[in-house]
């Protein structure tokens, strides 16, 4: 065999490896596409939808209020003995399928929005059946599933410090953070288990569209630092 075919014969493999290997890097480091596992994020998000995490945003900036964000609820939402054991090639497999989202995520993962951080008081519900965030309600016509009330639960909560209250957008259909209080955790979510911010649904194509920070979130007072 000519040199130059062996060279020909080891090109393809090589280029796989190495897009193999960028994609990768990407999506360990950057972004990477999150499947929607469920409808507790409707209309915002649907079962199905493809969207765009960045996994970066958080090195820039703190997590805020309003963002919608994957995390993995291992010791807050879902015991940690429950993350589904594999052996290294199929936890491979499913990694890789995962990071081009092909694969559905774990049962671990979850994507919520944010309504509370570090310091918050966040209470359900006010004389208008309003959440409250440090006094100031929301107004969640904007993202809130159409007929559903922002709660039917009550619940008055501090965030301690680290951690996060967050809630579905969905909330008749949502195991959030509500349905966690009684847990060990206490419904709250650390900030060193968030994967990244949801920024964008790719796919399909008719879902196009960007995830802002609803603009309520901006009215919100600031928590009281303690002294």
């Amino acid at each position: 065999m000519a040199d130059s075919d062996r060279q020909s014969w080891w090109d393809i493999p090589i280029t796989i490896a190495i897009a193999i290997g960028l994609v990768l890097l990407v999506t360990t480091f950057l972004a990477k596409p999150f499947s929607i596992p469920s409808g507790s994020m409707e209309n915002t998000l649907e079962v199905g939808d493809r969207v765009v995490v960045n996994r970066a945003v958080y090195h820039l900036r703190d997590i805020e209020r309003g963002d919608v964000v994957v995390f993995d609820g291992s010791d807050s939402f879902v015991a940690a003995d429950t993350v589904p054991a594999r052996n290294p090639l199929a936890g491979a497999l499913v990694w890789l399928g995962q990071s081009v989202g092909v694969v559905q995520p774990d049962s671990t993962d979850f994507i919520k929005r944010v309504i509370g951080v570090g310091g918050d008081r966040v209470t359900c519900c006010d004389a208008q059946d309003r959440i409250t965030v440090n006094g100031t309600p929301l107004e969640e016509s904007a993202y809130l599933f159409a007929g559903d009330a922002p709660s039917t639960q009550t619940f008055d909560v501090e965030v301690p410090q680290g951690m996060l209250w967050v809630m579905g957008d969905h909330r008749s259909n949502s195991a959030d953070s509500r349905a966690h209080m009684g847990d060990p955790g206490g419904g709250f979510v650390p900030e060193s288990k968030v994967v990244g911010r949801a920024m964008t649904v790719l796919w399909p194509p008719s879902r196009l569209a960007t995830l802002p920070i609803p603009e309520t979130f901006s009215s919100v007072a600031p928590a009281e630092v303690p002294q």
